[in-house]
């Protein structure tokens, strides 16, 4: 089901230089989409979605009696979990939260930075058949914090016109003030440059469909974006202290995603090796996605039997994944060795699916080795930093001569002059 890789074999399969790029031919649709309602607006943005969803609904924006009716559909149980959940995403990342400082650099001379919320930032959930709770948590809670005045929501509903009730709970949850049920590149379109009934935004977070990357990825420079989301990933290093029913567990919980995902297991013990693979096709086999699993195991996934543990955290460095677990003797004591990976899970009773939905730190995190230079989703997403200056008169003099030398070597005179023009008058 999952095949083994010796370490030169898997430097070979996944750590070649590739092509980061989204496919061509999803980008021309995307880039069609986009062109269409950017120039005709709410117009072309009701034809496509027809054409897509075979449906539009009589209004983009859920209401008020949509929504507070939706606290009546989701489970005691899962609103319980919802809630303690939303407490801990909260938690953890109001202690991100910048201050704005000023620095003395002299008795004339004072420097500083102001961070200040972005004004309107859109939030994609991905819908249809998928129920992703926990990404509204995860993308608007932070949002929230910041200060953002305006979260709003969208989410694709498809021909039913009417959106999990869940979504809605946990927008509510997370302090969403609008929620719009419209998907795919369009709606990163709409959100982009506006239409008639729906906003143009400062900046759109969340994951979706390769379209909805591919479109993020054409519009960013008119509208901020987190990240262009690849295939999600997990990498595991465990030495001989692991249990092969929690590695195994952990693989295939990845694996269930799509078959895409991307599923990894670096090990010194060929013990581990042989009792995971035997837990692999156990547990794997009572599961609803099993051939989704198996689809991904068997395409997009490695065992590497490594000579050391410090061989494990260098192809991992190298791999940069999203995810990475590491199952060993004494985990805090390599936590220092991890230089590139989305988020980490420390111990043996740390599996990333606490990670997805209930610890605290964001499961939006970087993919395809983009850890290597980006970070996961975080209130810093949502603020923006300016830096300002004070110059008395005496610290303007004492600084014009270098200021002139480096203008006058630039060739941009104009730039010594506005400092000579004040100290010499």
């Amino acid at each position: 089901m999952i095949a083994d890789y010796t370490v030169q074999e898997f430097k070979t399969a996944f750590l070649r230089p590739s092509k980061r790029s989204v496919d061509e031919d999803v980008l021309r649709v995307a880039a069609d989409i986009i062109r269409k309602v950017r120039t005709d607006g709410e117009k072309a943005l009701r034809e496509i979605v027809r054409e897509l969803d075979g449906f539009v609904p009589e209004q983009w924006t859920v209401s008020d009696a949509e929504r507070k009716a939706a606290w009546d559909k989701v489970p005691e149980v899962l609103l319980e979990a919802m809630e303690k959940a939303a407490d801990n995403i909260r938690r953890f990342h109001e202690k991100q939260l910048p201050t704005s400082r000023i620095m003395t650099m002299s008795e004339e001379h004072l420097a500083g930075q102001l961070f200040r919320p972005l004004e309107r930032v859109a939030i994609y959930v991905p819908g249809g058949t998928a129920k992703y709770p926990s990404t509204v948590l995860m993308t608007a809670i932070p949002a929230v914090l910041a200060g953002v005045r305006e979260v709003v929501m969208t989410s694709p509903v498809g021909i039913s016109g009417v959106m999990d009730p869940a979504l809605i709970v946990a927008a509510d949850l997370a302090g969403v003030k609008s929620i719009y049920k419209i998907g795919g590149a369009q709606a990163i379109a709409a959100f982009t440059y506006g239409t008639e009934t729906i906003p143009s935004v400062d900046k759109i977070v969340g994951p979706g469909n390769r379209y909805v990357a591919a479109a993020k990825a054409l519009v960013y420079g008119d509208v901020g974006i987190d990240m262009i989301a690849g295939p999600s990933e997990v990498a595991i290093i465990a030495d001989d202290s692991a249990n092969p029913a929690y590695v195994a567990a952990d693989l295939i919980a990845q694996a269930e995603h799509d078959g895409d995902a991307r599923t990894f297991l670096f090990t010194d013990s060929a013990s581990i090796i042989l009792e995971t693979k035997k837990e692999l096709e156990k547990q794997s086999a009572r599961l609803p996605r099993y051939d989704i699993i198996k689809r991904s195991l068997s395409r997009r996934s490695a065992i590497v039997l490594v000579a050391s543990l410090n061989e494990a955290f260098s192809l991992v460095n190298d791999l940069a994944p999203e995810h990475l677990e590491i199952q060993v003797k004494d985990p805090l004591r390599w936590l220092g060795a991890v230089k590139n990976a989305g988020s980490v899970f420390l111990g043996h009773f740390t599996p990333e699916a606490l990670g997805d939905y209930f610890a605290g730190p964001n499961h939006v995190l970087p993919t395809s080795g983009t850890a290597r230079f980006s970070s996961g989703l975080s209130v810093d997403d949502f603020m923006k930093k300016t830096t300002y200056l004070f110059y008395s008169e005496k610290a303007l003099r004492e600084a014009a001569p270098y200021v002139e030398r480096f203008a006058r070597y630039e060739q941009l005179d104009a730039h010594a002059e506005a400092v000579k023009v004040r100290v010499e008058s």
